[in-house]
């Protein structure tokens, strides 16, 4: 089993007059072969959150990129680092998106989760994928964005590997916490220019790149 978590960082929204939406947008996949690997993550998320959060006391039920201090995302990697695992992530510079598009911000959500998926190596998955995502679009849009990343998908999986894709509650499903934070180092790195979290899990990443 492929397993891919996907999750983003930063805002689609445009108005850049009257409100103060983020200046950039990343979407970034976390890929993990095998069920072996999964649990280590998952026990990696579990084991910060129980040694390192007091959940008793804090408000805070899972890990979050943008609430989880620096000193508990080294703990966490330090658990993390020995797995095997791949991130790949793109960052949408929004101010050079064309005027037509910032209306239509599941499509470019859409197009950029794709183009991210571009640069896994479907053609040598033998077993099969499941992609995983925060919960978080109505009904139709998880209809719309299932059925495009299906058709993007077909033409580089073997016919006999099965496509799955699950849109879960991210405190529910630990490997969505990982690739938050991971989503967040990237982020910061273009939105405020601080790369002291990425620099950590550097070795990690597979692919990154800013898009326009």
């Amino acid at each position: 089993m492929w397993f891919l978590y996907l999750d983003e960082s930063g805002d689609l929204g445009f108005d850049f007059v009257n409100k103060k939406p983020s200046k950039f947008f990343t979407i970034t996949i976390l890929a993990i072969r095998g069920p072996v690997n999964n649990r280590l993550l998952i026990k990696a998320v579990k084991k910060t959150l129980t040694r390192k959060l007091n959940l008793k006391k804090s408000n805070t039920s899972e890990l979050k990129g943008t609430k989880t201090v620096l000193e508990i995302k080294k703990y966490f990697y330090t658990q993390a680092k020995d797995i095997k695992f791949a991130i790949y992530a793109l960052t949408l510079n929004k101010k050079q998106v064309y005027e037509r598009l910032t209306k239509d911000k599941e499509r470019v959500y859409n197009y950029i989760s794709r183009l991210v998926l571009d640069k896994i190596p479907f053609e040598k998955a033998q077993e099969p994928v499941m992609l995983i995502l925060d919960k978080s679009k109505t009904q139709k849009q998880i209809w719309d964005f299932n059925q495009y990343i299906v058709r993007q998908l077909k033409g580089r999986l073997d016919p006999k590997v099965p496509l799955d894709i699950k849109h879960q509650d991210s405190q529910q499903y630990y490997g969505l916490q990982a690739v938050d934070l991971f989503s967040w180092g990237i982020f910061r790195k273009y939105e405020k220019r601080d790369s002291k979290w990425f620099e950590i899990f550097r070795e990690k990443v597979a692919f990154e790149k800013q898009y326009f």
